[in-house]
């Protein structure tokens, strides 16, 4: 895989399995998570990229510090944390606090990849990183778990799989 810089187009087929969101109307199609089924073997292969990828990231020191969702052994509970504590030091030394909140709605849908490509050149990535993302986010192909039924197989037009190691 690395050798060729090719992440194989059999390991590219996801099947989508809606999962419905708690509370939420089961007759709209909005109501249901995709979540991306992928093969065995693509999982293993995304775990070696993400391990390669984070030897990288780690010598790049990246990402940046203030993030925490998507980073090894830190996750988006420490930064509710954090916020906790610099409204907990502004209200302890009589300051005023603000807070912006942003969610991107459908954010695995809407992955700009040549964006994302484009980024890990900026930051000086190694060409077969680059390659074999570019590989693993190109080409891929989904179907759709309906009553125990596959749809006919459909391309990926954007986004990347959510569900998927690599869903950084």
């Amino acid at each position: 895989m690395f050798k060729f810089r090719h992440f194989p187009n059999c390991w590219k087929t996801a099947r989508v399995q809606p999962i419905l969101k708690p509370g939420k109307d089961p007759t709209h199609p909005v109501s249901y998570r995709p979540i991306s089924l992928l093969p065995t073997l693509s999982k293993l292969g995304e775990k070696l990229i993400l391990n390669r990828y984070l030897t990288h990231a780690t010598k790049l020191r990246l990402p940046i510090t203030q993030q925490f969702g998507f980073t090894p052994q830190l996750s988006t509970t420490h930064q509710l944390l954090r916020v906790v504590e610099h409204i907990n030091e502004g209200k302890n030394s009589n300051l005023a606090t603000a807070a912006i909140f942003l969610d991107i709605a459908k954010a695995f849908d809407k992955v700009w990849i040549e964006g994302l490509i484009h980024k890990l050149i900026a930051y000086k990535f190694p060409q077969y990183i680059i390659e074999i993302i570019q590989s693993y986010l190109t080409n891929r192909n989904f179907t759709v778990l309906v009553k125990n039924s596959d749809s006919t197989p459909r391309k990926l037009q954007a986004g990347v799989p959510q569900g998927g190691i690599l869903a950084l």
